[in-house]
């Protein structure tokens, strides 16, 4: 018989690198998933679309005959699917109902060592909200600066070199600016969600955790009260580099080029708020394909001003880290760093 798991139990499972499979329809997969999870769904996206219209129309037990007919004419298939999985493996659904519980049923009779997850992806979501409003956090270190000063590039080498950090950008799929969904995959609320409460998690044990100075919102991602209201009373350290390099750094992390008709549409966005005769000259930039000009009055007449009036804090929570080249910022915020 096969087990009913709960939330807590799923994420060990996880972390101990085992199996976790969505069974729902590829459309609900790719909206929201466990992380980690891999999809084997019972039915396609139509298949799932016509169950629920027999449902309506006809009632549960139309529907689950229409499901059975369905599902039946695939079962080989999904159990061999399956076969090829290391045990244990988890399944879930919505709301650990019907779809996880007919898949679970079915591998345990094909002697499957399965696991469900009661109360499916929502209980899951549920969950980690309840960790997100109580878990502990550790003491942060708060990556800021002008745009352009290379703190995405820094968490990403400290992460590599075996840091405690958290790439908020990265799980919101965003740069955090009108430019920085360009070239990204779209995620969501419940995505991010799962991400930092999962990486908090992770870190519970850590004296500390990195992570990069953001507004409360990065692009239409709200970062939990708890958690900016912590990143807020934490130590900022604020890294300077030379206006060149900056525009190295972003020119090489946007690659603009392939999207030169999203960085269009994107600066009519913000045009209007900036000096009439520097917009032109952006825009004249942009028809050339001059983005290192159109990167600098950027930074010049939007950006930079924008930041100065936007950050303040303590000074006793303020270190400045002026920085000749990346490699040297990265080995100053090391410095700052508590020796674990």
């Amino acid at each position: 018989m096969f087990k009913d798991i709960n939330p807590q139990d799923v994420f060990d499972l996880k972390t101990a690198g085992k199996t976790i499979v969505d069974v729902r329809s590829p459309k609900e997969f790719n909206d929201a998933t466990i992380p980690g999870a891999i999809n084997i769904p019972l039915f396609t996206d139509d298949e799932r679309a016509e169950v629920g219209t027999i449902y309506k129309q006809q009632g549960q037990e139309a529907a689950k005959d229409r499901g059975l007919e369905i599902y039946a004419k695939k079962l080989p298939a999904f159990i061999h699917a399956f076969k090829q999985l290391p045990e244990p493996i988890t399944v879930f659904c919505w709301r650990g109902g019907m779809r996880s519980k007919t898949a679970a049923t079915v591998l345990d009779l094909m002697n499957i060592n399965v696991n469900r997850l009661s109360g499916g992806i929502k209980a899951y979501r549920l969950w980690m909200k309840e960790q997100l409003k109580t878990i502990h956090i550790p003491e942060l270190f708060v990556l800021n600066g002008h745009t352009g000063n290379g703190k995405t590039k820094i968490l990403h080498t400290l992460k590599k070199q075996g840091y405690p950090v958290i790439n908020l950008e990265q799980m919101a799929s965003h740069r955090g600016s009108i430019f920085g969904q360009i070239g990204l995959p779209s995620t969501n609320q419940r995505m991010f969600d799962f991400y930092l409460g999962e990486a908090l998690m992770h870190y519970q044990e850590a004296s500390y955790i990195v992570i990069e100075g953001e507004s409360a919102r990065i692009g239409k991602i709200k970062i939990p009260d708890r958690f900016f209201q912590h990143k807020e009373q934490s130590q900022q350290l604020f890294i300077s580099l030379p206006i060149e390099k900056r525009i190295d750094l972003i020119l090489s992390d946007y690659h603009p080029e392939p999207y030169h008709h999203q960085f269009v549409e994107a600066f009519s966005i913000i045009k209007r708020r900036i000096h009439t005769p520097v917009a032109h000259r952006i825009e004249e930039a942009l028809q050339l394909h001059d983005y290192r000009s159109v990167v600098r009055d950027l930074l010049d007449y939007y950006y930079d001003p924008r930041y100065n009036h936007s950050t303040v804090y303590p000074d006793e929570l303020i270190t400045e880290i002026e920085a000749s080249s990346l490699d040297d910022a990265i080995d100053q915020v090391k410095e700052h760093l508590p020796i674990s």
